[in-house]
């Protein structure tokens, strides 16, 4: 199964996303969609999992979880917005993480990507960073990769628009 990893769109879906996207087999959005819109976007694309974030309001927060456990080809995925990453996870979270052991901790909200091994908990930590236009970042990123047979093959971080913040001054 091939999977679009994306977070913190904030209302914005970058027209690349779509050519990144057009093999996955889903998407996941690791919250901070923005608005319904977005997510329906999304949803017309591709078969959408999703969490919602901090600034989803009550129209996302009705239809997406906080937290999402599920497994994909053997693998436990757990994915959340606020998560924290290895040895600073949020406090909120740790138990959940605990208790279910996930092959793959998936969150967003900090903006920065990250894709870490996490040595004490024996799970890939994976941040997309942001694909949206708003936030502190200065780099649009995705990720893109395959599971099969309870491994993860292709991970590829796709940088998108550098300049993205030029075009909203």
């Amino acid at each position: 199964m091939k999977i679009g990893l994306l977070s913190d769109t904030h209302c914005f879906i970058d027209s690349h996303i779509y050519e990144h996207f057009v093999q996955c087999d889903e998407i996941w959005h690791a919250g901070d969609i923005g608005n319904l819109e977005t997510a329906n976007k999304l949803q017309q694309f591709k078969p959408l999992r999703a969490v919602y974030g901090n600034i989803d309001g009550y129209s996302l927060r009705q239809i997406f979880p906080k937290n999402l456990l599920f497994t994909v080809e053997g693998m436990c995925v757990l994915m959340t917005h606020i998560g924290g990453y290895p040895g600073h996870y949020e406090r909120e979270i740790y138990p959940l993480i605990v208790e279910n052991t996930p092959d793959i901790f998936i969150c967003g909200h900090s903006h920065i990507l990250k894709v870490m091994y996490d040595e004490k908990l024996k799970f890939l930590h994976i941040n997309p960073g942001a694909a949206g236009k708003y936030g502190f970042h200065n780099v649009q990123t995705i990720i893109r990769f395959d599971i099969k047979d309870k491994k993860i093959d292709n991970l590829e971080v796709i940088e998108m628009s550098k300049d993205f913040q030029k075009e909203l001054t």
